[in-house]
Order: structure tokens, then C-alpha cells, then sequence
């Protein structure tokens, strides 16, 4: 066990007066494939090592007492009650994993629980898929209801869905489980079939920096894209094939040839997702033969996408971009996660990293009054018991 571990057990029992079970779950970062999850294409996640950890073991009560160590907060908890919780927004997380296996016809066993972590939150990280992810992986083990990594997968993103009203994709969820060190996890979001990919990045390292905002447009914004991605699926099905099966998949011929016919953000936002998924297959052959140079670039081509066909950059996270582009030493940067704030993601050469974070944390300084934060992440196993 780490620090952070010791620590929430040290206080679990200090509170409840018994041992809980630890579960440490990670957040993600990905590295290509942005906003493709939730239509049916192909991402390239990996687990990190900044960690959601919970402490949980049965109340042996009709209520449970769960704690955030981070937010100094504290809340009773009635079993199969399930309403928003506007004063803890943490804790909605959790009741809505819990809503999820009552759904299933499966009674959870009231418990209580403490929540930290070291994933920033509001970064990009997925700190909101850890925590779930954590909360389903230890009330299947407290309850012995047997389910798969793949079922607690799908219920972590359900509870995000229908309790949370964010109707994200399946890849957040999906690497903070099944994540390996040193790999990438190519998974292909329409069959959920995912493969390996050993992740050599020799004298370079993933870096992220953190733009400090979060604008607050990223989760209703978010909810529109989709929208708009079901706009276009559903003319390609009335007008081309009825069978196909999602927006990712839809060739890049269909567009081209319907510009006049479409409603031009809905164009955009089409032409982002199809080209997005095949320069993202393009970039798991360019791992493979080690180039990374052209996996780089595909990096920032992914960023200039998102910043203008699928307008969900900020003014933030284009100037750290920008601000890297002629650097040599930087084989590609973009934006990562939902969008309007949160973190960069670069690939950098290591020697540089110190002289870069310094020269660049001086100029968004000056341009935006923000202290801009760094984060250097190494891949890492998915959600475990500890």
C-alpha cells in the first residue's frame, strides 16, 4: 500500500472502528481518438498512475456514513433512496453506481465509505469515471454478485448517463478498469473488443498541462454534440444504409458528397468524428513500427479538429498548443477529454521537459493571470483491490 492508502484506511478505521477493503482505480488519459467513443469508434486510452482510492466495508446498518477526504465533507446515506445530492455532488457519483446495481434486481449491503484521491479534479483525468469505477468494482466484490470487469464497465457508464445526466461514452470507464502498465488499450467502442498495444515512447514522455479552468459549457455542450452526431447518423441511414452501424463507420465519400444537404455544424461535426477515427487506426500502425514522429503529428491534427470542426477547444488550451507547436523537442500536443478547459496532452522529450514547463508557465502567466500546472504521467494498472 501506498501513502495515500494507508492514510484512508488509517481513517476508516479511526471512524467506523473496523478495516475496510481498499480499492484503488485510475484515471486515464487518451492519447488519440477524442470524442469518437460515443460514436462507435476506435480510442486509445491508457491508465495512469493518479488514483481515485476508497475505503468501504458494510455498515451493518440501514444507512451508511460516506466522507470525502478531499472536499472536508460528510454524508448520511439511506439504501434505496435515490435523489440528486446538490450539496455533495461527490456523493451522487456513488449513489448513482449503487441506483445502477438495485436496477439489476441486485441489493447492495449499506455501506460506508471514504473517498480520496490524487487525480486533479476538473483536469481531464476522469477522476468522476474512477471514483464509479472504484464504487462498482468494490460493491461487486463486498456483495460476491460475480459480475465481469466488462458488466462493471457498462454500469459505471449507466450511472453517469442516467444519474449524472452526462451522457459520456464507455472509454473513461473502460480504461480506469481494464487498464495494464505500459500498454495502451485500443478499444473499439460499438463491440467493446480491445487489444494491447505496448506503449515505448524511449527518450519522450506524456506530459499534461493543466490549463486551471473549466469553463462551465463542457457538460451541457457536451450532451449537444451528441445531438449532433445523431443528426448525421440518422441521415446517413435514411439516405445511404440503414445498417450502419454508427457515425464512425460512415464513409468519408457519404460527406463529401451530402455537403449541400446537411446542416453545416452538423457537417463539421461529422467530418471531425470520421477522419478523427481513421487517423486514429493510422496512429496505433504508426506504435507499432515505433514512429512516433507521425503519431505526433497526428496529435495536433487531432487538435486542430476539435478547435474547428468540432468546437470544443477554449482560448487556453489553444495557446498552450500554439505555444508548443515550433518546439522541436514536442512531437505533437492537443487537447484532451470533453473540452472547454481541462489539460494538453504533449508528447515531449524528457531532457526538455523542466526548461519547457518554465518558459511556458512565464507565458500563460502573463496571458491569461493562471498558474499553470504539470503533471508528467506514466501508464498503470487499471482498478484493483490493494
Amino acid at each position: 500500500m501506498n501513502v495515500i492508502s494507508e492514510k484512508i484506511k488509517q481513517l476508516f478505521f479511526d471512524t467506523f472502528s473496523t478495516n475496510p477493503t481498499i480499492v484503488r482505480s485510475s484515471g486515464r488519459v487518451n492519447l488519440i481518438g477524442e470524442h469518437v467513443d460515443y460514436n462507435g469508434g476506435f480510442v486509445l486510452p491508457a491508465a495512469i498512475d493518479k488514483s481515485t482510492y476508497l475505503a468501504i466495508a458494510p455498515s451493518n446498518a440501514e444507512t451508511g456514513k460516506w466522507i470525502s477526504v478531499d472536499f472536508e465533507k460528510s454524508i448520511d446515506i439511506k439504501f434505496g433512496v435515490f435523489k440528486p445530492l446538490p450539496q455533495h455532488r461527490w456523493a451522487e457519483y456513488i449513489l448513482g453506481v449503487v441506483e445502477q446495481f438495485y436496477k439489476r434486481g441486485l441489493q447492495v449491503i449499506p455501506f460506508n465509505c471514504v473517498v480520496t484521491g490524487d487525480i486533479p479534479i476538473g483536469s481531464g483525468l476522469s477522476s468522476s469515471a474512477a471514483l464509479e469505477s472504484a464504487v462498482a468494482f468494490a460493491i461487486n466484490d463486498m456483495n460476491g454478485f460475480g459480475m465481469s470487469k466488462k458488466e462493471l464497465t457498462k454500469l459505471a457508464q449507466q450511472a453517469e448517463n442516467e444519474f449524472m445526466g452526462v451522457k459520456c461514452g464507455i472509454m473513461d470507464m473502460f480504461a480506469s478498469i481494464h487498464g495494464k502498465e505500459n500498454h495502451v488499450l485500443r478499444l473499439d467502442c460499438e463491440t467493446l473488443d480491445y487489444e494491447y498495444f505496448p506503449l515505448n515512447l524511449g527518450d519522450y514522455k506524456i506530459v499534461l498541462f493543466d490549463t486551471g479552468v473549466k469553463h462551465n459549457l463542457v457538460d451541457s455542450e457536451y450532451n449537444v454534440r451528441r445531438l449532433q452526431c445523431e443528426e448525421g447518423l440518422a441521415f446517413f441511414r435514411k439516405h445511404f444504409d440503414e445498417t450502419i452501424p454508427n457515425l464512425s463507420q460512415v464513409p468519408l465519400a457519404w460527406l463529401q458528397a451530402s455537403r449541400s444537404q446537411l446542416n453545416p455544424v452538423v457537417y463539421n461535426r461529422c467530418q471531425y468524428v470520421i477522419e478523427e477515427n481513421q487517423r486514429m487506426l493510422s496512429a496505433c500502425e504508426d506504435l507499432k513500427v515505433g514512429n512516433l514522429r507521425d503519431f505526433g503529428i497526428k496529435l495536433t491534427a487531432t487538435h486542430e479538429g476539435l478547435r474547428n470542426l468540432y468546437e470544443v477547444s477554449c482560448k487556453e488550451l489553444d495557446f498552450l498548443v500554439d505555444a508548443v507547436w515550433h518546439e522541436s523537442a514536442v512531437l505533437g500536443s492537443r487537447m484532451m477529454g470533453g473540452g472547454f478547459g481541462g489539460c494538453t496532452i504533449n508528447l515531449i522529450k524528457a531532457d526538455v521537459i523542466d526548461d519547457l514547463y518554465a518558459r511556458l508557465s512565464i507565458l500563460y502567466k502573463e496571458k491569461t493571470g493562471i498558474d499553470l500546472k504539470m503533471y508528467s504521467v506514466v501508464t498503470a494498472n487499471g482498478t484493483e483491490i490493494l
